[in-house]
């Protein structure tokens, strides 16, 4: 599938499968990631605005065409007043499933239906296609390590590669190049512009450790 057409949260959910195991890393930060990626997503197109920290639909009506976007907006317009910080970890599970099943239903994942302790269903996933998961990967990494300018960057590649960096630094850099350009990284979240405050206050929330936000 043309990488063009992955919404944010959809890349940093494959950004985070390791193409050489069977899952993806990080995988307690992983509800967190895909919920961040939502929220500075309607963030960035003025879906959600912030009012005095608060995350607040621009209007009753709008829609992107995203399942995964639409129905986090849903969420927000139904349920009372929270801060950002609040909404990365509040039922973020429910973002991750339906970034999920848009995932399998597009051919990148794979659901394998299974049951706990022989009783339970469930649902596990298997990457389908590494190929995309690399060349996400090769592109965000190019990104966050120059050539290109900060300001011929588009605002969603900024986003991805911070919000990235926030959650698993693994994911952009293998262990042994570790050490994350902190400098370019601020010049990143500058460049998602009018959402830059609010992708702040995101990115401090996914710092926390995540044992002590999990829901």
């Amino acid at each position: 599938m043309p990488l063009g057409s992955l919404s944010l949260p959809a890349r940093l959910c494959l950004l985070a499968w390791d193409t050489l195991g069977t899952e993806a890393s990080g995988a307690a930060r992983l509800p967190r990631l895909v919920r961040a990626g939502a929220l500075t997503e309607l963030a960035r197109r003025g879906l959600l605005v912030d009012e005095e920290g608060i995350a607040t639909p621009a209007d009753l009506d709008s829609r992107t065409g995203d399942a995964v976007l639409d129905g986090l907006l849903e969420l927000v317009r139904e349920s009372r007043p929270h801060r950002w910080r609040s909404w990365v970890t509040l039922r973020a599970r429910v973002t991750l499933d339906a970034v999920r099943e848009q995932l399998t239903a597009e051919g990148c994942l794979r659901a394998e239906k299974k049951r706990v302790l022989g009783v339970f269903p469930t649902v596990e996933y298997a990457l389908e296609r590494g190929a995309v998961v690399d060349a996400l990967r090769e592109e965000a990494r190019e990104v966050l390590l120059g050539p290109v300018p900060v300001v011929e960057v588009s605002e969603r590649d900024a986003a991805l590669v911070v919000l990235a960096a926030a959650a698993e630094p693994g994911m952009l850099l293998p262990r042994e190049e570790r050490g994350l350009p902190e400098e370019r990284v601020e010049a990143m979240t500058e460049r998602v512009g009018a959402a830059a405050p609010v992708l702040r206050t995101i990115v401090q929330e996914m710092r926390k450790p995540a044992a002590s936000v999990a829901r």
